[in-house]
């Protein structure tokens, strides 16, 4: 078994990419897309998406990757959407169960500390600890660094 990548997620954040970018960056070429790469595609997912404080970029980020990770690539008779739904939704679960909602401005509050729900680096910690439960089960040891 690997070390947990949840850590480098963690890093990522503190280093300023936004939540999506930590989480995308962190797995993305273990599934064929590099990190540079990864880094501009997901840019736009920070802040709830673009700012806009809807869902989570590390909710968004977990998605993302299972894109990658379940997409049967085949552009001239796409067969695997639903499915990847699927995982996506399941992932996407996860994370409301654990912190009550996947909205970025539920979670944030409205100052983002008296009355948020989950930090923003928290988030990041558990889409990742999720997406190495759900997309690499068995892959990683477990995370045993901050949950911020």
């Amino acid at each position: 078994m690997e070390k947990s990548r949840v850590g480098i997620a963690y890093e990522n954040h503190k280093k300023g990419y936004n939540c999506c970018q930590s989480v995308v960056c962190a797995y993305s070429e273990l599934l064929g897309m590099d990190e540079t790469s990864a880094f501009r595609a997901s840019e736009g997912y920070g802040l709830g998406i673009s700012g806009m404080f809807e869902t989570c970029g590390s909710v968004c980020a977990m998605i993302f990757l299972a894109g990658l990770k379940n997409s049967d690539a085949n552009l001239a008779a796409p067969a695997s959407k639903k499915a990847t739904f699927a995982l996506g939704k399941e992932m996407a679960d996860k994370f409301k169960e654990m912190n009550s909602s996947i909205l970025c401005r539920e979670l944030r509050g409205t100052d983002g500390v008296t009355d948020r729900l989950r930090a923003c680096r928290g988030c990041v910690v558990d889409c990742a600890k999720i997406v190495e439960e759900v997309l690499f089960p068995g892959r990683f040891l477990p995370y045993d660094g901050p949950l911020e």
